[in-house]
C-alpha cells in the first residue's frame, strides 16, 4: 500500500514542556492506524501535530510534502480532523454543519451547497440523516460526534485524523463506527484514530502506535502491539482476553 503520512523524529513542546519526543511512524492508504496509551501519553498532541495545528520539530509529510508548508486550504483538502471536543456554538442545522466540510473546495467566500452529493453521502455514512434539520447545539454529545465525523467525511479528504471518535457513543454506534472506518479504509482512505478500548484496537485496527509519557514505546501490527509485554507495563494491567463479545444486529 502507498504511504499516506509519515512522521520522523517528531517532537512537540508546550512552552518549556516537551510533550512528545522522538516519534516516528508511517501510515498507509487503505489502512487503519490506532494511537494508544494512557492519559497524558501525548496522543492528542500528536494528532494535532499531524494536522499542522501544533508546531513541531522533525518531519511530518504527506505525499512527500511537509505538512507545515501546506496552505490551510490545501491541508484541509488532504486531511480531515475530528477533535475530542468542538467549539462550534453557532445555531446551525446538522446539514449546514456537515456542509462546512466543503469550504476548502469553494472559491473565496462562495456559499457551500448543503445539498451537494458529498454532504448527502456523509450524512448517510455517519448515520445522521434523520438529524439533518436539527440544530447542532441541541444534540447530545454522542450525536454531535457523529455529525462532526460526517463533516470530516464531506471534505472528501484522503486522510482522516480522529481523536477518541467513539467517546460518548452507545454500543451500537461504536460498532457502526468501526464498520464505517473499515469501509473507508477499503475504499483507499488512511485513517489514524486515537482509541482507548484495546479490544477495539485488536479487532478493528491494522497497526497501532503505543505512547507513554510523550515517548514512542512500540509500533507495529495492532494485534501484536496490544498483546505485547509493553502494553502490560505501560497500562499497569494484564490483558487477559481480547474477545469481541458483541455484534450488531440488523432488524
Amino acid at each position: 500500500m502507498a504511504e499516506a503520512l509519515s512522521a520522523t523524529n517528531v517532537e512537540v513542546k508546550r512552552g518549556k514542556l516537551t510533550v512528545l519526543r522522538n516519534v516516528s511512524f508511517r501510515a498507509e492508504f487503505g489502512s487503519v492506524t490506532a494511537i494508544i496509551g494512557p492519559n497524558g501519553a501525548g496522543k492528542s498532541s500528536l494528532l494535532r501535530a499531524l494536522n499542522g495545528l501544533l508546531p513541531h520539530q522533525g518531519r511530518i509529510t504527506t505525499n512527500e510534502r511537509e505538512i507545515a508548508k501546506l496552505s490551510p486550504r490545501e491541508r484541509a483538502r488532504r486531511i480531515a480532523y475530528v477533535p475530542q471536543q468542538t467549539q462550534l456554538a453557532a445555531n446551525l442545522s446538522v446539514r449546514e454543519t456537515v456542509a462546512q466540510g466543503r469550504f476548502a473546495h469553494t472559491s473565496g467566500w462562495a456559499q457551500v451547497d448543503t445539498h451537494a452529493p458529498s454532504v448527502q453521502r456523509a450524512l448517510v455514512d455517519a448515520h445522521v440523516t434523520h438529524l439533518r434539520d436539527r440544530a447542532f447545539n441541541t444534540l447530545s454529545g454522542g450525536e454531535q460526534r457523529r455529525v462532526l465525523l460526517a463533516r470530516a467525511l464531506a471534505t472528501e479528504a484522503s486522510i482522516l485524523l480522529l481523536d477518541e471518535p467513539t467517546a460518548g457513543l452507545d454500543l451500537a454506534h461504536v460498532l457502526r463506527f468501526h464498520a464505517l472506518i473499515r469501509t473507508l479504509a477499503d475504499r483507499g482512505l488512511c485513517v489514524i484514530s486515537v482509541l482507548h478500548d484495546l479490544v477495539d484496537v485488536f479487532h478493528h485496527a491494522d497497526r497501532a502506535l503505543l505512547l507513554a509519557h510523550g515517548e514512542q514505546v512500540l509500533e507495529g501490527p495492532a494485534a501484536d502491539v496490544v498483546r505485547s509485554e509493553q502494553v502490560t507495563r505501560v497500562y499497569g494491567v494484564r490483558v487477559a482476553a481480547l474477545t469481541a463479545p458483541f455484534e450488531l444486529v440488523t432488524p
